[in-house]
């Protein structure tokens, strides 16, 4: 008979709970240790506007519904097939830790726990801490406490799905077709030759030895259609990939899209003009970037007031469209367009946190840098859009500027991995840099 081998038990850092209100639910049959200097820290995020802020208030009610005093003694059971939850009250930082960590700080206290957690269990189970901090890891790690990385929500990067497809040897009969009014083909002749994954609104390059074409799925007529290279705004996409992304961003059928990409793809810029050139059917265009303060530093520190210390945020952006404005002689109606739509609030550029709070009926909504947003921020934009909005993520996922976030855990990676195969949803990976031959041999190679 075999005997079943104890439950884990995971020690939990503050930054998990931010990260993830429900985290306590993610553990299986195995135990969660709380410890009480996290509960002081959840205290202070508590007021606010910001995803952590809602995550702390929602973890704090989650732990009221759990009553009774055995909460701090044996732990709380969560739930038939789940471990016990328990708030661990210990008394400042043990002897072991204070001579190796002299700092009486938060990370200390809850090593603390952890330490004294795996004494507690001895041989009779297994004692992690579970934290988004590396330092923090590498710290346990050091004095012998296994820990881990918060994994719930990682992506396998090379499983990515990057929507296009290239069929290569191709009929020739039927590419000749494709080139013909309807200008289309029926999707399986296609499907047959698809060695990836089959998915609604995906891209193709279908090409043989004698001719290639551009073309996009479509889920409605069953067919795959070309598309064309257009200019979108004064803008012309200048590879394959970018001609997709512009379809999929003017494809009113498509409410949710991605569009990701290394820096200089033309993410930002495509999805901009892609906005303009479409405007009549929204009510307004909402550009918006999470700000990720560099080096981990609050906007505090910087001089001057709100609009001063967020203007380099929302610099990129209006970059953007000044390079869009510039297609047009001062004089044209699209160049003075832009001006008067700024004016009019027809075109808002602002921090993503002052956006949360607007409605989103029948926006056009942008949301730039979404690398470095968390799968639950990403979650909690997506489920306040109105109807008649069209929704669009751009970001480079191995440009993370969030502390606790990288290329596997943000919410882009989440996002693409979740809802490929939707219908309402395209993606397009950005492949080539097309701001300069320097930047993309810099791109490359630094």
């Amino acid at each position: 008979m075999k005997h079943r081998k104890p439950p884990k038990t995971f020690i939990l850092d503050t930054n998990v709970i931010l990260h993830d209100s429900t985290c306590i639910h993610q553990f299986k049959d195995n135990n969660i240790v709380i410890p009480i200097t996290v509960i002081e820290e959840i205290d202070h995020f508590k007021r606010g506007s910001q995803v952590i802020n809602l995550n702390a208030r929602e973890f704090a009610r989650t732990l009221d519904s759990l009553t009774g005093s055995a909460l701090f003694d044996g732990g709380i059971s969560l739930g038939k097939g789940k471990g016990k939850v328990k708030i661990a009250i210990t008394k400042g930082i043990s002897d072991e830790i204070r001579h190796i960590f002299r700092e009486d700080t938060h990370d200390h206290r809850i090593l603390s726990t952890a330490f004294e957690t795996q004494k507690q269990l001895a041989n009779k189970g297994v004692a992690i801490l579970v934290s988004k901090d590396v330092n923090l890891r590498m710290k346990a790690k050091a004095i012998g406490i296994l820990a881990e990385d918060y994994t719930t929500d990682r992506i396998s990067l090379e499983e990515l799905y990057s929507g296009k497809e290239t069929v290569e040897n191709f009929d020739d009969n039927l590419l000749t077709q494709i080139y013909q009014p309807p200008f289309q083909i029926p999707a399986q002749k296609v499907l047959k030759a698809d060695k990836g994954e089959v998915h609604p609104n995906k891209y193709y390059v279908i090409r043989n030895a004698n001719r290639s074409v551009l073309a996009y799925m479509d889920n409605e007529k069953k067919t795959v259609e070309k598309i064309d290279k257009n200019y979108t705004y004064g803008i012309k996409p200048r590879n394959a990939e970018q001609t997709f992304a512009v379809h999929a961003l003017i494809n009113n059928h498509i409410p949710l899209v991605t569009i990701t990409g290394k820096a200089g793809t033309g993410k930002t810029l495509l999805a901009l003009a892609s906005a303009l050139f479409v405007k009549k059917e929204y009510r307004q265009i909402f550009v918006a970037r999470p700000v990720i303060p560099l080096s981990n530093k609050d906007i505090g520190f910087l001089p001057g007031d709100v609009d001063s210390k967020l203007a380099p945020y929302m610099q990129p952006l209006w970059d953007n469209l000044k390079v869009i404005q510039d297609q047009f002689p001062d004089n044209d109606k699209h160049h003075l367009q832009i001006t008067q739509m700024i004016k009019d609030e027809k075109l808002i550029v602002e921090p993503l946190s002052y956006i949360r709070g607007r409605s989103l009926q029948r926006i056009y909504f942008i949301v730039d840098e979404a690398q470095n947003l968390t799968p639950h921020e990403i979650k909690t934009i997506i489920t306040r859009v109105g109807e008649g909005t069209k929704i669009v993520f751009t970001g480079d996922i191995y440009q993370i500027d969030h502390p606790y976030l990288d290329s596997q855990s943000n919410g882009l990676s989440y996002l693409i991995e979740t809802f490929k195969g939707q219908k309402l949803y395209a993606h397009v990976n950005l492949e080539k840099g097309e701001r300069s031959e320097l930047a993309e041999l810099a791109s490359n190679l630094l």
